[in-house]
């Protein structure tokens, strides 16, 4: 009886501990597979921003447009950097007027204005932001860094469209002026950071 009694035990005894196994290894899955998620998180939402235009999001193309509509909208240019990067930034013209589908360049000039190289990169968007998913892009100082010796100055072009879809949709035909707008910050800060602490320059500011 007595070696019955034992032997239930440690059957009781190794079932508790299988399912305690089993209970840990799917503790450990969760746990891994939150911190994928995380890690993922940000270029997921990044895509989606691209892809959707959502929050004002540009879009990046290869190609320029096919199609010109005899319709006109005007662009207008916003330029902001982070007083950490010591640069001045602004737009060379303050605003255009183009057809829709028509492809044009406009610059930014960036200048050094401190005493050491510095290197920043630019964060961007269009509003209204619902105007994000028809701003297309084909080139951009702001897809890659930009570093400027003390004292040098940029002549820095924007290569863009807008897309002849933007009549069509409910939320955007009815739009007639866009602003893009962007925000150097120096590469070694953190971009949410330096926004944060309200130590931005607009080029309203300066003038």
């Amino acid at each position: 009886m007595n070696t019955n009694n034992a032997t239930s035990k440690r059957e009781n005894t190794q079932q508790m501990e299988r399912k305690n196994m089993r209970v840990v290894a799917i503790c450990a899955s969760v746990v891994v597979g939150m911190i994928g998620v995380s890690y993922a998180a940000v270029p997921l939402y990044q895509l989606f921003c691209q892809v959707t235009g959502y929050g004002g999001t540009t879009q990046r193309v290869e190609q320029y447009s096919d199609a010109v509509l005899d319709r006109t909208i005007r662009v207008r240019f916003d330029a902001n950097v982070s007083n950490a990067l010591g640069w001045q930034f602004k737009p060379v013209q303050r605003e255009v007027e183009l057809k829709i589908g028509e492809t044009t360049q406009i610059s930014y000039l960036a200048t050094n204005t401190g005493k050491d190289a510095t290197s920043g990169q630019a964060t961007f968007n269009v509003t209204p932001q619902a105007a994000g998913a028809y701003f297309n892009k084909v080139e951009c100082f702001c897809f890659t860094e930009t570093q400027l010796q003390p004292g040098e100055s940029l002549d820095m072009p924007v290569v863009f469209f807008v897309d002849p879809d933007i009549v069509n949709a409910p939320e955007t035909m009815n739009i007639n002026t866009i602003t893009l707008s962007y925000t150097f910050f120096p590469l070694e800060t953190d971009k949410p950071v330096a926004a944060a602490t309200g130590v931005v320059e607009t080029e309203a500011d300066r003038l």
